[in-house]
């Protein structure tokens, strides 16, 4: 360490304020970036002390001692030890909830162990206070002989005492002692021995108690959930419409704008067609995503996400995984990766693998443009009853995602992940409403987040459609362009579900991005700048397609591995070819099946 200079880790549970406390100490501004031979992100963010010491801050996955089980937890705890390529940070920021002190005095003590500096962080104060938690500070410092500060995250004034022991750490910084070692019993009587003679922990608070005792109940909290999920997916369908159409009249205006502009014809189909009606088709979804990408931030915020995986534990432990999965099963309604990247924090190795392959079949927000596009086109705009017969039709097709992923879930782990089931050992947080800053920071990068994919991956897979679809014969019909000739080579394939040769080059695009299905239909069908609210594209599909053909795209996009993100994020967290190619295998299979019932059931029945 430097004259004035510091690094630090910020370290401790899932759900102690970690975040909140970086996001406070470096004003947000972070980098991202993932250790090596790795999918586990770390975050670093710098701030400068009063005493003028310029901090680096690293903020590591959440752990709760040093017996690392998962792969989140196994890198944290190696980036500590110094052995994922940087040396040991000079100290450690552990932060522990203030309320749940006694559960997390044995990592203190763990840390404590490796011969670095610490500085306990006892946060959420307040919270711990109000429920009439106390706790002597002085004397819990001398018992750990380590500095310990009360701290309210939130606030800038929560924080001051923590910079201000930050500049006495740098001030008198030793060299690191060297690594202790104590048995684990002898650790947590330890603990609990601190625990007793430093605070004085009151039975859990009334309120939370009366609260639990209606969303964790068997019956009334599985009811509470699913009217808590439907609730969500109402609101995705109909608070987004206006900005949605908001968005798109802008869109409208810029292509009329630029269209006026451009003389030479080709240079006129790429700009507007391709570009602008390409990746405007796909943002004009933004408001949808952010939506649901809104509620699930605040449930995991409120504490309630918690609660959810433990009401759902003993339903999921009858297809042999835990209530842990749920959590990263509920993530995947935003988006696969991120759903099965969070699926780390499962110790067992066989659960973690089967919730990885069940992830896709959740259904993300890459469907809902396809999803929002064949709704509006096929299922008329009626009420039934207080309802919206297209919420109703899109919550329908996510449950038919989950019962599909249930289903298999439970095949494979009688089958090729066949082992004991695991129990569920989570730590419940206390009710709070989200920090503001967080939940708008989390919400804008993963707004961000999908600006960037539709600004790359989308548009660069919408303009290669479009060089194919328009090239050799200037744009003159599907028929003799390059992508009529490679989908009439795979057509016939698609054939005995329904999908005549504009659905089916549609799915090449789809592969590098669900998304980019809806802008290669309106390239394909010649309509310029369209959405599923766009009449001549809903004209267009009525005339072009039959119900049955409709239904059976809809029951692929259930199903099929569209998404090559998807598969690459698998092979990166399974370290498997063999998983990846059969994760696409058994979906692609389910796909076909699913379409071909689907479709041979709806002309049976009559349905035009």
């Amino acid at each position: 360490m430097t004259a004035g200079t510091m690094r630090l880790a910020l370290v401790g549970a899932p759900n102690s304020g970690k975040t909140t406390l970086f996001n406070g100490l470096t004003g947000g501004l972070a980098k991202t970036a993932n250790y090596s031979g790795t999918t586990v992100e770390t975050r670093t963010g710098k701030f400068e002390t009063p005493g003028g010491a310029s901090v680096t801050l690293v903020d590591l996955p959440g752990i709760y001692g040093l017996e690392a089980r998962s792969t989140d937890e196994r890198v944290a705890v190696e980036a500590i030890q110094g052995k994922r390529g940087d040396p040991p940070p000079d100290a450690l920021i552990l932060v522990a909830d203030a309320a749940n002190l006694r559960t997390h005095l044995h990592t203190v003590i763990q840390m404590k162990s490796l011969g670095l500096p610490v500085i306990v962080a006892l946060n959420m104060i307040d919270l711990a206070e109000r429920d009439g938690v106390r706790i002597d500070l002085a004397k819990l410092a001398t018992m750990l002989g380590v500095p310990v500060v009360a701290t309210r995250a939130t606030r800038k004034a929560g924080r001051e005492a923590l910079i201000s022991k930050i500049d006495e750490v740098l001030k008198s910084a030793a060299p690191p002692a060297p690594p202790s070692t104590m048995d684990l019993r002898a650790l947590q009587r330890e603990a609990r021995r601190i625990a007793d003679e430093t605070m004085v922990e009151p039975a859990m608070n009334k309120l939370t108690r009366q609260v639990d005792a209606v969303l964790l109940h068997p019956v009334a909290g599985v009811i509470t959930l699913v009217v808590i999920l439907f609730f969500v997916f109402q609101s995705v369908f109909a608070w987004a419409t206006p900005l949605m159409d908001g968005i798109e009249a802008g869109f409208a205006w810029l292509q009329q704008t630029i269209e006026p502009m451009i003389g030479n014809e080709i240079l006129k189909g790429f700009v507007v067609d391709a570009a602008i009606n390409g990746v405007g088709s796909v943002v004009v979804f933004l408001p949808q995503i952010v939506i649901l990408f809104a509620f699930i931030l605040f449930l995991e915020a409120s504490g309630y996400m918690a609660r959810a995986a433990f009401l759902m534990d003993e339903l999921m432990l009858r297809v042999g995984l835990n209530g842990r999965a749920f959590i990263p099963l509920l993530s995947s309604f935003a988006c696969a990766i991120p759903g099965i990247m969070a699926a780390r924090t499962i110790e067992e190795e066989r659960d973690r693998i089967t919730t990885i392959m069940v992830a896709p079949l959740m259904t993300c927000s890459a469907r809902l443009p396809v999803y929002g596009v064949l709704i509006s086109a096929f299922i008329p705009p009626e009420q039934v009853g207080p309802f919206n017969l297209h919420g109703l039709v899109l919550f329908a097709l996510y449950v038919i995602g989950v019962v599909s992923a249930v289903a298999v879930a439970f095949v494979l782990k009688r089958t090729a992940t066949k082992g004991p089931s695991q129990p569920l050992i989570m730590e419940l947080p206390t009710y709070k409403l989200p920090v503001w800053r967080d939940f708008v920071l989390g919400l804008l990068s993963k707004a961000w987040a999908f600006l960037k994919r539709a600004g790359t991956m989308i548009f660069g897979t919408t303009v290669a459609l479009w060089v194919l679809a328009y090239f050799p014969n200037n744009g003159q019909g599907l028929e003799g362009s390059y992508a009529g000739a490679i989908g009439r080579v795979i057509q016939p394939i698609f054939a005995p579900i329904g999908f005549n040769l504009e659905m089916v080059v549609a799915l090449i695009p789809g592969m590098a991005a669900r998304e980019a299905a809806v802008s290669s239909i309106g390239l394909i069908y010649s309509l310029g700048d369209v959405d599923e609210t766009s009449v001549a594209l809903q004209t267009t599909l009525a005339n072009a397609w039959s119900l049955p053909m409709a239904l059976s795209f809809l029951a692929w996009y259930v199903y099929a591995p569209q998404c090559f993100a998807t598969l690459a994020t698998v092979r990166r967290e399974t370290n498997s070819w063999g998983w990846t190619g059969f994760m696409f295998a058994y979906l692609i299979g389910l796909a076909y099946v699913a379409s071909l019932a689907t479709f041979w059931i709806a002309t049976w029945a009559g349905l035009k």
